[in-house]
């Protein structure tokens, strides 16, 4: 069938009546969007400066007179999206056209201006995409645009440090590796057999829910690999700023490594807690107190299991019914512990045993704080145990701002996208410290904060005099978005 030319969208389209009435649909009503409370997180950006100050980090090789989209709001631009719940660069093909991008990243909209247009998917690849075959950006005809690494890395601890208002007598940093599967050809990708598949394997610095660290890295290498020289980094930037602050630094047992330990102990003020694996002589070092927990256990089973027998004769489950209404044993000692090769010293090692009817569990962790700082069971439980919450902060990164999406070709490329992921994770987290605070919010994932405050639905009003942006008045959360804006506006201008 051959198209008319002279075939147009017509004005209005009626469809079947209702009561008489015909339904009537057209393309003449006023602006709409889905993402209205964007505003605040421009707002929070304009005041923290954060977007800009991570686009400080790229060098912009482009001739300035034909320059129309600038480094700034590309990158504002990307994060905003990410933010958004697109991370995709082909999402923003059609974001390119919604006004309250248009506002977030400073671009004037007004009546004569019909379409309000963004940079594109090509415009912001040219930022992400590292063309094998470009070896200078400053000579490319289109890459023209390229990044600093170290900057961006030392602006993700600058961001954690100004997020306090005076330095703390203490912080734990935690280390974490999660993976990156990818489906594609990128480089540096190898099969990972604890995660069954080709992936990346990037390592993570947190201290609470803060990200001081986002470092790419090939899945072939060992779990430590780079920890320490990421550690001796990050904890560089913040003794030239806190030089009195206590830091412990907490992982799991793939970071109970001599070069780590090593490096702590000989450091001032800095101290350890990692899990360990067990191994025979371990188990065999503990077992006074699983011994201690087994007598323990009986003492609380047995009169329960002689009063069920008095109730129940004869009843074969009796133990296990009984084991329902008894807590477990659970039992902790600190052990002087050297390994026979690996560890130039002996160490200090808390064992866990926690003892129950169907099995036994027995848990390790090495530590430098000494046992009269700290007792085992208090060490345990209060220092190594809360490195679970950095489970839920790589969640948060995966899950709601996608950060394993790198899915691009180049190493480079990838851990631009994870970076890019990892401000957008420090925006929102800021959101969530300086704005919900008070809020039944304080405690919410990204993904609830982005679908209860940030996924609005609201009409666009445009006049010469203002943009008004008219959200509905059944809207749940207006008391909390307006709590936002009284915190925003507390918040001091920059300089």
């Amino acid at each position: 069938m051959t198209p008319n030319k002279n075939h147009c969208i017509p004005e209005q389209f009626v469809f079947g009546q209702v009561e008489s009435c015909p339904v009537v649909v057209n393309f003449k009503g006023e602006p709409v969007t889905s993402d209205a409370g964007l505003t605040l997180i421009a707002e929070l950006d304009r005041k923290r400066q954060i977007t800009s100050r991570l686009a400080a980090c790229f060098k912009d090789y482009r001739e300035p007179n034909k320059i129309l989209h600038p480094v700034k709001s590309l990158i504002a631009q990307r994060i905003y999206g990410l933010i958004m719940g697109y991370e995709d660069i082909n999402d923003h093909e059609t974001l390119r056209h919604d006004p309250i991008f248009a506002l977030a990243v400073g671009k004037a909209i007004n009546l004569e201006e019909e379409s309000v247009t963004l940079a594109g998917k090509s415009t912001l690849n040219r930022i992400e995409h590292f063309p094998e075959e470009v070896s200078s950006r400053k000579n490319s005809r289109y890459h023209r645009i390229e990044y600093e690494a170290s900057a961006i890395e030392t602006l993700l601890v600058e961001l954690f440090l100004e997020s306090y208002q005076k330095p703390p007598r203490q912080i734990i940093i935690d280390l974490d590796v999660t993976d990156n599967l990818v489906h594609g050809h990128q480089e540096e990708t190898f099969f990972n057999p604890y995660y069954k598949g080709y992936c990346y394997t990037p390592l993570y610095i947190f201290c609470g829910q803060q990200i001081l660290a986002a470092k790419l890295r090939a899945s072939n290498l060992d779990p430590a690999a780079w920890g320490l020289s990421e550690l001796q980094r990050v904890t560089k930037i913040i003794r030239s700023r806190w030089k009195d602050v206590k830091i412990i630094i907490r992982g799991d047992s793939a970071y109970s490594r001599e070069e780590i330990m090593a490096w702590c102990e000989s450091q001032m003020d800095i101290d350890y807690v990692f899990g360990l694996g067990e191994n025979p002589r371990l188990i065999q070092l503990s077992q006074s107190i699983k011994y201690r927990a087994s007598q323990e256990y009986s003492r609380k089973i047995h009169p329960l299991i002689e009063f069920f027998e008095s109730l129940f004769p004869g009843t074969p489950d009796l133990k296990k019914d009984a084991a329902e209404f008894v807590d477990n044993s659970v039992w902790y000692c600190s052990l002087d512990y050297q390994t026979l090769d690996s560890w130039s010293r002996s160490r200090r090692v808390v064992a866990k045993v926690d003892y129950s009817d169907e099995e036994v569990k027995t848990r390790f962790v090495v530590t430098s704080l000494p046992v009269n700082k700290i007792p085992p069971g208090k060490l345990y439980t209060q220092k190594y145990c809360p490195r679970g919450n950095m489970e839920n902060c790589l969640k948060e990164q995966k899950l709601d701002l996608q950060s394993d999406r790198t899915s691009t070709h180049t190493f480079a490329g990838n851990q631009l996208r994870l970076w890019l992921a990892a401000i957008a994770y420090i925006l929102m987290n800021s959101m969530r410290e300086k704005c919900l605070a008070n809020t039944k919010f304080k405690n919410a994932t990204i993904g609830t904060i982005r679908t209860k405050l940030l996924k609005l639905g609201a009409v666009i009003n445009i006049s010469r005099r203002r943009v008004l942006i008219e959200i509905s008045s059944a809207c749940p959360y207006k008391k909390v978005f307006a709590t936002i804006y009284e915190c925003l506006c507390r918040l001091p201008c920059p300089s």
